[in-house]
């Protein structure tokens, strides 16, 4: 029994998905390091524009909206980004793999093609005997 399942568990672990799947988490956390920083650098040019390096100390009528616009900012900017270089990249190369993929099929024959192509044979051969 134990072995039985210590197999199955082997068999999940090294099946392709799996590692494939790992690899896509790996790369996608190293991938949101990089987006947070383009992020942290966006926010700091568009602090510097509003002359507050810092959305945190940002207060309308005495309430505190900082904390709230920066995550607002970092959202949208993230999600711009990750539109921007991995969304539209990704959709610009699978529509040139489909276009490579699609290369027209040939003609199918139809009946009345192979029918006309055994004619022809049968007349040749006909004409090779008499």
């Amino acid at each position: 029994m134990a072995n039985k399942t210590l197999e199955g568990l082997k068999d999940f672990l090294l099946r392709g998905n799996l590692i494939e799947l790992a690899v896509a988490v790996i790369m996608g956390t190293t991938f949101g390091a990089v987006v947070t920083a383009f992020t942290d650098l966006l926010l700091d040019i568009i602090g510097k524009f509003f002359g507050t390096p810092n959305f945190s100390q940002v207060a309308v009528g005495g309430v505190n909206l900082g904390a709230f616009l920066s995550a607002l900012f970092t959202f949208l900017l993230t999600g711009i980004v990750i539109y921007f270089f991995v969304i539209t990249p990704f959709n610009r190369l699978s529509d040139l793999t489909k276009k490579k993929d699609e290369a027209p099929a040939p003609p199918v024959a139809t009946s009345e093609d192979l029918l006309a192509e055994i004619r022809d044979l049968l007349k040749a051969q006909a004409d090779k005997q008499s």
